[in-house]
C-alpha cells in the first residue's frame, strides 16, 4: 500500500512538473514575439481600415481620425487638437484632407473644399509598404515591438465588439514616459484593435478592417473623378 501510495504522488508530480513547464515555456521569452509576428503577418493583408485617437497632456487634447481604403485609392485624415491655458485664449484648431485618385482636398474654414497644391498621403502606397511589414504612422509599430519590446501576456478584453488580448510592451530604449504601451490583439485574426500609452493618457481604436468604407467626397473631388472618367 505505502509503495503505490508514493507511485501515486511521483506520478502526480511529475505531471505538475510538466504542466508548469509547459506553461513556463509559452509565457516565457518568445511567446510575447511569437504572437507579434502573426500580427505583422495578418497586417500585411489590410486593405482598408478606420482608427479614432485620443490624447491629453496637461491643457492639450487632441483627436484624430484616418479611414485608408487602398481598394478605393481613399485617404481621409481629420484632426481637432484644443489647447487652453490660463495665460493665453484657448486654441482650437480643426484640419480635414481627403486624398482621392492621386489628388488631394482641404476642408477650409467657411466649409468648403478646395484641391491642396501640396500631395502627402496615398492609400495604395500605404499599403503596398503595410504589405512589405514596414511600421507605418497610423498602425501599431509592431515591427519595432518585435525588435525592440520586452512583450508581456495580459488579460481578455472586448473592444468595439471584438475579443482581443492585452499585451504590455515595454520599449527598450524609449523615451521617458513613452515606453510603455498596453497592446490589444483579436484572438481570432490577431489584429490590433486598441493602443493605450498611460504617460499621454492616449487611446487608439481600430475597427472596420478590409471593409468597403463609406466615405463622402467633396464636391470638387467628385467633379474631378467624373472629369478623368469622360476623358477615358
Amino acid at each position: 500500500m505505502g509503495g503505490r501510495y508514493w507511485v501515486w504522488v511521483v506520478a502526480r508530480l511529475l505531471v505538475a512538473v510538466a504542466i508548469v513547464a509547459w506553461a513556463a515555456s509559452y509565457m516565457g521569452t518568445g511567446s510575447g514575439e511569437k504572437e507579434f509576428q502573426k500580427t505583422l503577418d495578418a497586417m500585411k493583408q489590410v486593405r482598408s481600415f478606420r482608427v479614432a485617437y485620443t490624447a491629453t497632456q496637461g491643457a492639450n487634447h487632441q483627436e484624430l481620425l484616418w479611414e485608408i481604403d487602398c481598394n478605393q485609392d481613399l485617404w481621409h485624415h481629420q484632426s481637432h487638437y484644443v489647447q487652453t491655458t490660463s495665460e493665453n485664449a484657448p486654441t482650437d484648431f480643426l484640419q480635414d484632407e481627403i486624398t482621392a485618385n492621386g489628388k488631394q482636398y482641404e476642408r477650409m474654414n467657411g466649409g468648403s473644399w478646395t484641391q491642396s497644391k501640396y500631395y502627402t498621403a496615398n492609400a495604395k502606397a500605404f499599403c503596398n509598404n503595410l504589405s512589405q511589414g514596414n511600421d507605418t504612422n497610423v498602425l501599431p509599430p509592431i515591427a519595432t515591438m518585435i525588435k525592440r519590446g520586452i512583450i508581456q501576456k495580459g488579460d481578455k478584453r472586448t473592444v468595439n465588439g471584438v475579443r482581443c488580448r492585452e499585451w504590455l510592451v515595454t520599449m527598450k530604449g524609449g523615451m521617458s514616459g513613452l515606453e510603455h504601451d498596453k497592446v490589444c490583439l483579436g484572438l481570432e485574426d490577431h489584429l490590433p484593435y486598441e493602443v493605450t500609452v498611460d504617460y499621454m493618457q492616449s487611446r487608439a481604436s481600430f475597427s472596420d478592417y478590409n471593409t468597403h468604407l463609406q466615405i463622402d467626397l467633396p464636391e470638387v473631388a467628385l467633379q474631378n473623378t467624373s472629369a478623368t472618367a469622360g476623358s477615358n
